[in-house]
């Protein structure tokens, strides 16, 4: 079967480490029975709001009835696609992907979807998560000849699917999935079939719609990129559960009956846009109850709540509701610095936060001031923001986190790879007060959190260091 990869040449960049918990990578997807002359740039505007989740490649695995076509690249997906050539691109489906690398480093040999020939015929291969004994599933591979191009755990998935060809398709992905561990939504296309998997945990997200004058499915990470193409929700894909769509409709099946519901509970703290809707649950209420228990925990008398762009001002807006002190834009980003933006230096480096966030003084000019953001990871974009308010000349600064405190690493998708880079690891809340230079600073408590997601089924290991997967190989 014909394939034809199109890579991009990599960008060059210095880029600096965000003080954020970053998220892997988003997963889109769309199948039709019928060719749809614009499915690279559905594919496209799918992407581009699934951007926040990743943003060091960007790629397209394009199928017309069993012939695929890759297009990928590093960087945004508006740097790595352009919008007049995909016109020109028709098939019935098409799978995509946005990376954020934390598994595997950031070369365009890791960019997805990944490819492969094997007895099930062309398989392209995109994945959201992390697998938890990927180095010992390599290792057995290899050991039995396989070749590997990439460092990412997503050729593990690729080579265990190739290995088990011989079972048919249906059977391969199954004993797949039963083999990996770890948090995984995955959509792949072989042949003339696309298919969406997630983890038996429901670890990272997946959904499905549909296009409200036709039978096109449309598959994504969250349902915002599904609002962009005009795709209905329909639900979001079960732990534990496979869907395959082809020429005879949609068929799903469940590959283990060893299933419960540990979602990430970062999803709904950061990672997902606000109107974005989770496994039932409505991002924006969940970060706007947030910051309603943040003020009934700690109540402080301020004169104005400002919260930090992007990601605290939901919160920020919830806590001023309850507590009656107004809300005000009190930082303003810059809509032009991305993540991703080059500095040449380290004294450069240290003005990231003023580039990024610049204070309204007379917003913050002789006032109280309640600062809210989404979490506190390392500290040190705190400590700015503090100082940023002071210069600006806030009285009083009074930082509030919309999330507990962040003691563990992740093993499931996101970049904390150790519990040394978390300064809640290592100091008290009033440490890290005084270490920001704080007036007061309070965190969300765990059973506040739990109240407001409304159960416990959701992971938070990176608060408790308690997972919901055992037996987690540590390099």
């Amino acid at each position: 079967m014909n394939h034809k990869t199109i890579p991009i040449k990599p960008i060059n960049e210095n880029n600096f480490a965000s003080d954020k918990m970053e998220e892997e990578c988003g997963v889109f997807a769309v199948y039709s029975k019928e060719q749809v002359p614009a499915i690279a740039y559905m594919a496209y505007c799918g992407l581009f709001a699934l951007q926040h989740r990743g943003q060091e490649s960007a790629g397209i695995s394009i199928g017309n009835f069993g012939h695929l076509e890759t297009v990928k690249g590093m960087g945004l997906v508006n740097e790595v696609f352009n919008p007049d050539q995909l016109a020109t691109k028709i098939g019935n489906a098409i799978i995509g992907h946005v990376r954020y690398s934390t598994t595997g480093s950031s070369v365009l040999a890791n960019a997805q979807p990944l490819f492969a020939q094997s007895v099930l015929g062309a398989i392209a291969l995109a994945h959201n998560g992390n697998l938890v004994n990927a180095h010992s599933l390599r290792r057995e591979l290899e050991l039995d000849g396989a070749i590997f191009q990439t460092s990412s755990d997503t050729e593990v998935i690729l080579n265990l699917l190739a290995k088990r060809g011989w079972m048919g398709l249906e059977q391969a992905i199954h004993d797949t999935c039963n083999t990996i561990r770890g948090a995984y939504a995955l959509v792949m296309l072989i042949g003339n079939k696309l298919i969406a998997v997630r983890d038996p945990l429901g670890i990272r997200p997946l959904c499905y719609g549909k296009m409200r004058d036709s039978d096109t499915y449309v598959f994504a990470s969250e349902s915002c990129a599904l609002d962009i193409v005009g795709a209905e929700l329909v639900r979001d894909v079960e732990p534990g559960e496979m869907i395959v769509i082809d020429g005879n409709g949609l068929h799903s099946s469940r590959y283990t009956k060893e299933t419960r519901r540990a979602s990430c509970s970062f999803e709904y703290i950061y990672f997902s846009r606000p109107d974005s809707h989770l496994d039932g649950l409505d991002v924006y209420n969940i970060r706007q109850e947030a910051g309603k228990a943040l003020y009934t925990q700690s109540p402080v008398d301020a004169d104005v709540v400002i919260g930090v762009p992007d990601s605290g001002v939901v919160a920020a807006i919830g806590y001023s509701e309850v507590s009656g002190i107004p809300y005000a834009m009190g930082l303003v980003r810059s809509k032009y610095m991305g993540r991703s933006f080059i500095l040449p230096n380290q004294s450069m480096r240290e003005q990231a936060v003023k580039l990024k966030l610049n204070p309204l003084k007379q917003v913050i000019k002789d006032k109280r001031v309640i600062l809210v953001d989404d979490s506190l990871v390392r500290g040190t974009t705190a400590k700015k923001l503090v100082r940023l308010l002071r210069d600006a000349g806030a009285k009083e600064v009074h930082f509030r986190l919309a999330s507990p405190m962040v003691r563990s690493e992740c093993f499931f998708g996101v970049d904390i790879s150790s519990k040394e880079e978390l300064i809640a690891s290592k100091m008290s809340c009033d440490e890290i007060c005084q270490e920001i230079n704080a007036d007061s600073l309070d965190f969300l408590s765990l059973d506040n959190q739990r109240r407001i997601l409304g159960s416990d089924q959701f992971c938070d290991g990176c608060f408790t260091a308690s997972y919901p997967i055992a037996h987690i190989e540590r390099e």
